[in-house]
């Protein structure tokens, strides 16, 4: 029986269509850089006090060790799926190819949800941050500001940038990464020098009955709605809870599977970009928590700038400042990044005429998709400028989860389905690492909250009428443009 299923040698075939090639420039330094530049950002210069001062204490520590194994495992399932399908699109091309179109649609809708949500998130967070280091007027910059004049100019500007090519992006990206991990290594460095031991004990602080503010059903994890448990915070399952809301801070690495296309050498390259920005970032978060717990009593972390205001509290206020400036330029990239991310999955998906085939058309001198590049730049400017989003932002964690869940399992199907299939890399313990994975995203996201679930299903049940309406109708297999795969 025919399915739609799009044959891996098909969608490699399909890069090479004038039209719609992309430039290949980019080696594995550039892969870390766009990796480290969109990992470090928003989680580590917020989450890390906010999570340690309402769930897990000092062992935040624990819970950036936690999403950052989930992470792990996932990132080897990308890394196979990467060099073995060098195609732009990332999580919605390997789904094309293992599991079908109807899945494929949906990873790229949820991925729509994650990357262009998360700009806009990020680049709210920028505005404040700027706002903060140059004392901007509240009308201009902040949370305040509708419409957020510096939030919507950052995402103009990037988005200008990417239009000239992904090469000149990550030169830039490569700048700023350089600035914030020389600010965030000072963190690590000048803060063991404030660190006191007794600020750790209770490493796992006892757990507590949740605040009754925070009692609502709709605001705790949906395991504890499930199973009828009182909500409560620190405890062990403080530390869970916090690494599912951590996780955003790893939110990144992903996207450098979407620029396998601009690749010089995928096969080589995109396995040593994504491990490699992982566990550079994996180290560096784990040593922020544990020196920002010790330098203050972790009550005193529930701040919208924890970092600069832990070397603000102990007089240390030059730091402060620099700290500040490292957010500044970390946040830059992590729009910069997510926008790239966003660009490379509609394209793939406009060149499957999922969405109109005129979104991908390529720029003729820069060699990127123009297009869809000026539509995604709008959309974010838009939301970032006058949307308040701050109730949404674990939408982006819940879509990201679900994305690394699809690839796990489709590492499993494309090992049976093309064993011959050549392969760079391999995910080592085939079927264990997959299905660990699997495990390891599907608790994460129960142990978000319920009304964050709510709103997840409610936009994929919004992206399977577009589907209907438009997708499945018009894509290529629709028009027999590309052959499906028969007897799977």
């Amino acid at each position: 029986m025919a399915r739609r299923v799009k044959s891996v040698e098909q969608s490699i075939r399909e890069t090479d269509e004038p039209a719609h090639r992309l430039k290949r420039d980019l080696g594995v330094w550039d892969l870390v850089v766009f990796g480290v530049g969109v990992i470090v950002g928003t989680g580590i210069f917020v989450l890390t006090g906010t999570q340690a001062a309402t769930n897990a204490g000092p062992a935040v520590v624990l819970s950036f060790l936690l999403a950052g194994l989930t992470c792990g495992l996932a990132a080897l399932c990308y890394a196979e799926l990467a060099s073995s399908v060098p195609v732009a699109g990332s999580a919605y091309t390997f789904s094309y190819a293992t599991l079908g179109e109807l899945v494929a649609w949906i990873i790229g809708w949820d991925l729509l949800l994650e990357l262009m949500l998360g700009a806009a998130v990020v680049a709210r967070g920028w505005s404040a941050y700027l706002a903060q280091l140059l004392d901007l007027p509240t009308w201009a910059a902040g949370d305040a500001a509708r419409p957020d004049l510096a939030a919507i100019g950052i995402v103009l500007v990037l988005g200008l940038l990417l239009v000239r090519g992904s090469k000149l992006s990550s030169r830039v990206t490569g700048v700023l990464v350089v600035v914030k991990v020389a600010v965030v290594l000072l963190v690590i460095v000048l803060g063991a020098l404030y660190v006191n031991t007794a600020n750790w004990t209770p490493f796992v602080p006892p757990a507590q009955p949740a605040p009754e503010g925070d009692a609502s059903v709709l605001h705790q994890p949906i395991v504890q709605a499930i199973f009828g448990l009182e909500p409560t915070m620190f405890g062990a399952f403080g530390v869970v809870a916090a690494a599912s809301v951590v996780f955003f801070a790893y939110i990144g690495f992903d996207i450098v599977a979407t620029t396998a296309e601009e690749s010089r050498n995928p096969q080589h390259d995109m396995p040593r970009g994504i491990l490699g920005s992982l566990a550079v970032c994996t180290v560096l978060y784990m040593a922020v928590a544990a020196v920002i717990t010790g330098m203050v009593p972790y009550g005193e972390l529930n701040t919208a700038a924890p970092l600069a205001e832990a070397f603000d509290s102990l007089g240390i206020t030059w730091a402060a400042r620099l700290i500040a400036l490292g957010a500044v330029a970390g946040i830059t990239t992590v729009i910069l990044v997510l926008m790239l991310g966003q660009t490379r999955v509609l394209f793939a998906m406009a060149r499957d005429h999922l969405l109109p085939p005129a979104l991908a058309r390529v720029h003729p001198r820069f060699g990127t998709p123009h297009v869809i590049t000026g539509v995604v730049t709008a959309g974010v400017a838009v939301l970032a400028g006058v949307v308040p989003l701050e109730a949404l932002s674990e939408l982006v964690s819940i879509g990201t989860l679900f994305a690394f869940t699809v690839v796990c399992v489709g590492v499993l199907v494309l090992r049976r389905t093309a064993p011959d299939l050549p392969r760079a890399f391999r995910t080592p313990g085939v079927p264990v690492v997959p299905v660990l994975g699997v495990v390891a995203c599907l608790w994460l996201m129960i142990n978000l909250p319920l009304d964050t679930w709510i709103r997840f299903l409610a936009w994929m049940a919004i992206g399977l009428v577009v589907y209907a309406a438009y997708g499945r109708r018009h894509s290529r297999f629709a028009h027999g443009l590309t052959e499906p795969v028969v007897g799977r």
